[in-house]
């Protein structure tokens, strides 16, 4: 099993129609004003470029589009797939608009559930779009898995050394509620749009569930453990209780119910 020190891009898209979907969802509610015939775009955390194709679809006439990550190999899994794109290595929780003048919309699917201070970060990345009428788009993961958040956290508690050395991993994904975000937000916003959503992804075994999260929520648990022998005994556990926690269907696969938190804000 190979060291869980880096994002894996390919294990990420393993699952990239699924995963995909949210970032479609998202695009097809914002509403851009008609100066915006070719907008300024930013991808925040773009992961390997699908959520960024996603908007090049959306917007073919966009003037710039950009894609940031802080993952050297996610960045490069873009460029290879998508070269016509400026794909650009930053970090998220420090990022800016470098002119100042704001994007048509900031985009974000999937990232900033990672990054700490949402009362603080979500004003300012709003603050990046344009004045009077530009756009932060996010979506984040929402009590995703409960079930197998539950089955996790028994599995990290089951040894005294997993329980010290998963703390922090316990609190590696933020995300507040509906309520809060609404809060930070509406002193900067002209409109707000918030809603969640649950997905059944219908995958073909239990075990496709973990390899799912190995690639994103497992993925600080699996970074904290000290050998490769307790990652391969730590997955073992978790794959386990995700057969008892998510039973089959009448055709033998099993629905993996995942819920997602969607913001539109546009800036006054």
């Amino acid at each position: 099993m190979p060291s869980a020190d880096t994002w894996n891009p390919a294990l990420y898209l393993r699952f990239a129609d699924e995963r995909t979907q949210p970032a479609r969802d998202l695009a097809a509610r914002v509403v851009l004003p008609d100066t915006a015939q070719s907008p300024r775009i930013i991808d925040l955390g773009c992961g390997p470029g699908n959520s960024t194709a996603v908007l090049r679809a959306r917007w073919p006439a966009a003037r710039e589009l950009t894609g940031l990550d802080h993952s050297p190999e996610m960045i490069a899994a873009a460029r290879a797939q998508f070269p016509q794109t400026d794909w650009q290595l930053g970090d998220v929780a420090t990022w800016r608009d470098p002119t100042g003048t704001g994007y048509d919309l900031v985009f974000s699917n999937a990232a900033l559930h990672w990054l700490p201070d949402h009362a603080a970060l979500f004003p300012h990345l709003l603050q990046q779009a344009r004045p009077g009428g530009g756009v932060l788009a996010v979506q984040m993961p929402a009590q995703a898995y409960p079930a197998l958040q539950t089955i996790l956290l028994a599995v990290a508690d089951s040894e005294p050394a997993w329980r010290e050395r998963t703390q922090a991993a316990r609190h590696a994904i933020r995300v507040a509620s509906p309520g809060e975000y609404y809060d930070w937000l509406a002193p900067y916003a002209a409109r707000l749009e918030l809603w969640e959503t649950r997905y059944h992804h219908v995958l073909d075994h239990a075990r496709a569930i973990v390899d799912w999260v190995r690639a994103t929520g497992l993925h600080p648990y699996l970074d904290a453990l000290e050998s490769d022998a307790d990652r391969a005994r730590f997955e073992a556990a978790l794959r386990a209780g995700a057969a008892r926690a998510y039973p089959s269907q009448a055709d033998g696969r099993v629905r993996f119910p995942f819920g997602r938190l969607f913001l539109l804000a546009y800036r006054r």
